[in-house]
């Protein structure tokens, strides 16, 4: 009989390694479009935390939460830990949280920029740069996730060609035909 002892100091079962796949990471992700986008944002809110702690600690919380709320979306993302929560809509949440962070980056940003202080303008361009990527993110998720495809096919199909690159492929077998706004290449005769 095993004591207490020699179970802990054995070999692991093979089930325990198991249980830790679902926190692998997807590098895959990590280098996609929303992987980028997500690290920017994760980046920029950590620099302007840096910049209100060094100049204005009353407006360093705000770019704290938003720091953990990205981090937090990007490890679900990351992990692909987001899907055992099928009932939440996530390009909704997401969205929301870009929005969020617009208003909130937005409003600090001038907030801290009336203070004249050298790291507090530094927190303020960072801040307008964030705005921009925040807005850039909320704009990718809205056109990929959000909107109606038969609306997007209309409205913008030179946008849809750079989303789905399926679509934008060359190849007629590919696609099923020809390609929205490309012509057919010449195939030589000889």
């Amino acid at each position: 009989m095993l004591s207490a002892r020699d179970r802990r100091d054995g070999a692991p079962a093979e089930g325990a390694a198991v249980g830790l796949q679902g926190f692998a990471v997807d590098k895959t992700f990590l280098s996609s479009l929303k992987g980028i986008l997500l690290e920017t944002e994760l980046a920029l809110t950590f620099i302007i935390f840096i910049c209100f702690t060094a100049s204005i600690s009353a407006y360093m919380a705000a770019a704290l939460l938003e720091f953990f709320i990205t981090l937090a979306f990007l490890f679900l993302y990351a992990t692909q830990y987001y899907q055992h929560f099928d009932r939440l809509n996530w390009p909704c949440l997401d969205f929301l949280r870009c929005i969020s962070a617009i208003i909130i980056f937005l409003v600090v940003s001038f907030a801290a920029v009336t203070s004249r202080d050298g790291a507090a303008i530094a927190a303020f361009v960072f801040g307008i740069i964030l705005v921009s990527v925040f807005a850039y993110d909320a704009f990718k998720i809205y056109l990929t996730e959000m909107a109606p495809r038969t609306t997007l096919q209309q409205t913008f199909p030179e946008l849809l060609l750079c989303a789905y690159p399926v679509l934008g492929s060359r190849d007629p077998e590919v696609t099923g035909g020809p390609v929205l706004g490309h012509s057919q290449p010449e195939k030589e005769t000889g």
